[in-house]
């Protein structure tokens, strides 16, 4: 039985009371390495992607000039980093496996000055707590190497080895030690794209060193040395560089530096927004939003620039140890830094964008000589018919086709009841006496201030987005636009159902349209291809990152196919984060959305009949698929209501 202590206290009005506490033994205890190693790991490892992250830093923080990333299952049977840097000792590649162990810190002031990646000594003592570790590393000098065996953080054998100057590091079998947090890992083509993501930030930024990446014996990058330009162009397509500006301003503060999206290359995602602080990629909501502040009134709404911007600020006014994953930095001088870089941006689109309109070297063919003093100048004459007259022709067909060609609706009128004639005298008169109408009428200028009258047979469009019609118990409005996104939707999901890949209702495009995705974006492409068809594409692979379209159901515009296809797989991937994210689902969704007429497009009355009746034949009429509502009822109690 624990002994009682008795202690006095003083109470708030001033007197004495005494508390009774029962004693109890220690509650705090030390955790053992390993379990201290899994929860940091559950910080800086949390899937597959983290690991490469922390990898491939170590490698770039090595001066490694060549990098080769080797992946199988996307990274959860093994990722292989394999470097050509500096190598380790035996005893630092033993050490490197420790918490907090570094070469890159020494005292605290050091994290106001860090020019290198990694510098916490976390990442490897992470990654060797939930996976199965072998690491080679050679120091260039030594005839021998050394071969560290780790599990679980156990320390299985370390032991010399022939190998390469470098270091290789496979981490494999990761979670094995964690069932549960290998189960939340997400299907191989979302891992690799998260991978993907990660690869790309390290090599625009990394540019003089040469990459590799192959997954499950496929190679998907190949990137030579180079310059900033042509590692961007490697990466995201030859045609990338032709859709870019440069950018460059430098002040005492900081230092730009990179390229800038043209406005009428806009995307619907932010897949190509880059920033880089001092080498290291970043997520900054303040230096974003001054980016896109300068493409105000420039580009369309819900669209987004591309830029990859390089910044060198002095380390002392920046903070990156303010999180894990060391994204997210801290300024110290956040307000002027948005300034220059809005100012410089809109600097750059405005140069260049003018410069590329301005002919700097005109023509110098035309003789501006003076004319000898003897020359008297003639007047000019002009030679012409005074008895022609336009509306006399030979051929009756001739002046039939013109008055059809002319631009003028009939409607059903049109070709077959209006007779050709000589002369627009004719015309008129045969138009007046079978009661053509031209568009307008002598009691227009009445009718202007009378009340618009519509039927069930004839809906009215209000701003080009919403359909107004009768119904015996009121008024119906429907939302245009997401009225059909529910049509599409189901139609997809019936499609999707009955294992129809055929495209069905596409039209031939008059020249094929070819759309280039990164090697992760391509398999998933390749992945989602039967669907895809399905909804009315033909489409093609040409290799693993090239596709091209030759047919696209109505209403799609060629000219929108790319900006179409990165927003599915975009919609596809945010989909399959989720724990219960359905597939055909989200793919139906994502193309319903983007197909879909869109509000303020203007329709003929039989188009907005057709959506009525279109919509009141689907499952789920009232509702949109995002679970918006598609139409309203006003019944006569609701105007009455109004009119109080």
């Amino acid at each position: 039985m624990h002994s009682v202590r008795r202690r006095s206290a003083l109470r708030n009005d001033g007197s004495i009371t005494h508390l009774h506490h029962n004693i109890v033994s220690d509650i705090i205890n030390i955790l053992p390495d390993n379990v201290a190693n899994q929860i940091a790991a559950g910080e800086v490892v949390d899937r597959p992607a983290s690991a490469v992250k922390e990898l491939l830093e170590n490698a770039i923080d090595a001066g490694a000039t060549s990098i080769q990333l080797i992946l199988r299952d996307a990274g959860r049977t093994l990722i292989q980093v394999i470097d050509n840097g500096c190598g380790m000792s035996d005893s630092d590649a033993r050490l490197c496996f420790e918490r907090h162990a570094t070469s890159k810190i020494h005292a605290a002031d050091d994290l106001f000055a860090i020019r290198t990646m990694g510098f916490r000594g976390e990442a490897l003592a992470s990654i060797a707590a939930v996976a199965q570790v072998e690491l080679r590393t050679r120091q260039l000098n030594n005839e021998l190497g050394t071969c560290v065996l780790i599990e679980g953080c156990e320390v299985k054998s370390q032991e010399p080895c022939s190998c390469n100057a470098g270091t290789s590091i496979a981490v494999k079998n990761l979670f094995f030690n964690i069932p549960a947090r290998r189960n939340f890992l997400k299907k191989d083509s979302v891992e690799l794209s998260h991978i993907d993501d990660i690869f790309r930030r390290v090599a625009i930024v990394n540019n003089h060193v040469a990459f590799t990446l192959h997954h499950n014996g496929k190679l998907l990058y190949d990137l030579r040395a180079g310059n900033k330009a042509q590692r961007i162009a490697a990466i995201f397509g030859s045609g990338t560089s032709e859709r870019l500006y440069p950018i460059s301003e430098s002040t005492e503060l900081v230092s730009v530096e990179g390229y800038v999206g043209k406005p009428e290359h806009v995307r619907k995602t932010r897949n190509e927004q880059y920033i880089f602080v001092n080498n290291r990629f970043i997520k900054h909501l303040a230096l974003s939003t001054a980016v896109e502040k300068a493409y105000a009134e420039l580009i369309p709404e819900r669209t987004y620039p591309s830029y990859f911007l390089f910044i060198q600020v002095d380390p002392s006014r920046i903070d990156v140890n303010i999180h894990p994953t060391k994204t997210e930095v801290r300024f110290v001088d956040e307000h002027a830094l948005f300034a220059i870089l809005r100012a410089a941006t809109k600097k750059a689109i405005g140069q260049f964008s003018l410069a590329t309109e301005i002919e700097f070297n005109p023509s110098t063919d035309i003789d501006f000589s003076p004319a000898p003093s003897e020359y008297t100048p003639q007047e000019p004459h002009i030679t012409f018919n005074p008895d022609y007259n336009p509306f006399h022709t030979t051929s009756e067909s001739r002046s039939g086709g013109a008055l059809r060609s002319s631009g003028t609706s009939f409607g059903s009128t049109t070709g077959s009841r209006m007779r050709p004639s000589s002369s627009w005298e004719e015309a008129y008169a045969a138009a007046k006496s079978e009661d053509l109408t031209f568009g307008f009428s002598d009691d227009d200028a009445d009718a202007e201030e009378q009340p618009a009258i519509s039927t069930p047979a004839s809906p009215l469009s209000y701003k080009n987005t919403y359909i107004i019609s009768t119904l015996k118990s009121g008024l119906l409005v429907i939302h245009q636009q997401r009225a059909h996104e529910r049509i599409l939707f189901e139609e997809f999901m019936d499609r999707r159902r009955a294992n129809a890949d055929s495209p069905v209702g596409a039209q031939q495009l008059l020249f094929p349209v070819t759309c280039t995705f990164s090697p992760s974006d391509g398999e998933l492409m390749n992945e989602l291809l039967g669907e895809i068809r399905s909804m009315g594409f033909a489409i093609d692979g040409v290799n693993a990152t090239t596709y091209v379209v030759t047919a696209t159901p109505p209403n799609v515009q060629d000219g929108n196919l790319q900006s179409l296809f990165e927003q599915l797989l975009a919609d596809y991937k945010g989909a399959m984060m989720q724990k219960f994210g359905d597939r055909d689902t989200a793919i139906c969704q994502s193309m319903a959305r983007q197909m879909a007429i869109k509000a303020g497009t203007p329709l003929q009355p039989e188009e907005m009949q057709s959506i009525i009746g279109q919509l009141f034949a689907c499952q789920v009429p009232n509702l949109a698929p995002n679970g918006k509502k598609t139409m309203i009822i006003l019944n006569e109690l609701d105007l009455e209501e109004k009119f109080r």
